[in-house]
């Protein structure tokens, strides 16, 4: 068994729990978060605004940006939690509120019993829910690599945080599919969406009880025997790693428009264009499988090769198809969509996503770690994942569902760019001390 500075690193096992405490929570959190994208794309705008069909669509993703946009302050919030009190406390209280905010987001009426309420509670408990989220994958990322932290395969470890995405969409499109399958569609719209919200909040309960049975990394615990805690790290992050925070930021955005785009959009867009049914969110499930298996394959090349270039192999991928993915789906081919899907969505995110959980750890040392790799990551869901839909839709209401996608294609180009330029200008962090 290796040493650590004086202590036994964990063995074989110990990081198998830490990351199965992990992905668990972060599964949970995953489907509460992405069920809702779904929902939001499908069935939000009739149900809380009373607007035209475009329009109404148009605001109800802009409501899943709102919280998006908020998730900076819960990586505040939780990444001060995290690197004072520990990586587990933080998991712990992130998941609570997450939970809350989903029950509260099933339990609200819809625009016709309670009138414009109704569209202003679903945003309070967006926000509610974003903040949540902002804690989860700076954290959990945290948690794991520094648990994995001599282990050869430190990126495999690491990545298990980003199987939660493939596998909480896997769980969030097949429970819609079943869902949809055993009632009419006017069923649906009206209460069978929020069985979804429910069954979130009932798992979360689950996910607390096991992430608050596991131990904390072996890392941060040294750490605290060794050294005090900062009394802010979220802000000394900012005042020591300013540059090193907004670079690594530029890359999760490229990422963040990937899922928007060939989500959240994706979905909406495929129903706008004629794919009828449950057709758009069995391609969603394809593309969420093959992602699994492309995450996989990322992870156990970023520590074969390094974690920069699996990240430009994606990033570049991602520049050159962001218009051949709506020409795809444009031509109404189920068989080409799920081309598109599989490349835009499954490849991109997936493939990049096995490097990303340690691109963000690595660049951090010990003391504000997890405040850094969650203001990193989450400050670019604001420029990122929030700002393009919000921008996306307004240019689908402008245009119209078949001019929008060459626009908002060339508008998500740019982020690919911006993130190709942020790689290249950060030091390669394959084998780096942990314990720094």
């Amino acid at each position: 068994m290796a040493t650590v500075k004086g202590a036994e690193a964990p063995s074989q096992q110990q990081v198998l729990k830490v990351a199965m405490a992990s992905i668990i929570g972060s599964v949970i959190e995953q489907y509460d978060f992405l069920v809702t994208g779904v929902i939001a794309a499908t069935v939000w705008g009739g149900v809380f605004f009373k607007l035209p069909h475009l329009a109404a669509i148009a605001a109800a993703i802009g409501v899943y940006g709102i919280g998006i946009v908020i998730r900076p302050v819960g990586a505040f919030i939780f990444g001060n939690i995290a690197d004072r009190r520990g990586r587990k406390d933080a998991m712990v209280y992130a998941l609570l509120l997450m939970g809350i905010s989903t029950l509260f987001i099933g339990l609200t009426p819809p625009y016709d019993s309670i009138g414009i309420t109704a569209p202003i509670l679903l945003i309070v408990f967006r926000l509610m829910q974003g903040i949540s989220f902002g804690a989860e994958f700076g954290t959990a990322s945290t948690w794991v690599v520094e648990q994995a932290a001599k282990s050869k395969h430190r990126a495999f470890w690491g990545a298990w945080v980003g199987f939660a995405i493939p596998i909480g969409l896997l769980l969030g499109f097949g429970s819609v599919l079943i869902v949809r399958s055993l009632m009419t569609p006017e069923h649906f719209t009206a209460w069978g969406w929020r069985i979804f919200f429910y069954v979130g909040f009932a798992v979360a309960i689950v996910g607390i009880v096991i992430r608050t049975r596991t131990m904390d990394s072996f890392v941060f615990d040294r750490f605290k025997r060794g050294a005090e805690t900062l009394r802010i790290p979220a802000v000394v992050v900012w005042q020591e790693m300013p540059l090193r925070v907004l670079r690594t930021s530029l890359v999760n955005a490229m990422f963040s428009g990937a899922f928007f785009l060939c989500f959240v959009f994706g979905t909406s867009y495929m129903k706008a264009v004629g794919f009828e049914g449950t057709l758009a969110e069995q391609i969603g499930l394809i593309a969420a499988a093959s992602m699994l298996i492309f995450m996989i394959i990322g992870s156990l090349l970023a520590d074969i090769i390094n974690r920069r270039t699996i990240l430009l192999i994606s990033a570049v991928v991602f520049l050159v198809w962001a218009i051949p993915y709506f020409y795809l789906i444009n031509t109404g081919n189920f068989w080409l969509a799920v081309l598109a899907e599989v490349i835009g969505f499954g490849f991109v995110f997936g493939f990049g996503y096995g490097a990303i959980p340690n691109f963000y750890t690595e660049n951090f040392p010990t003391r504000f770690r997890a405040s850094g790799a969650s203001a990193g990551y989450q400050i670019s869901q604001v420029y990122g994942g929030g700002l393009i839909p919000i921008i996306a839709g307004v240019i689908l209401h402008a245009y119209g569902i078949h001019r929008a996608y060459i626009y908002i294609g060339i508008f998500v180009m740019f982020y690919a760019v911006a993130a190709i330029l942020a790689i290249l200008a950060t030091p390669e962090t394959k084998g780096v001390d942990l314990e720094s």
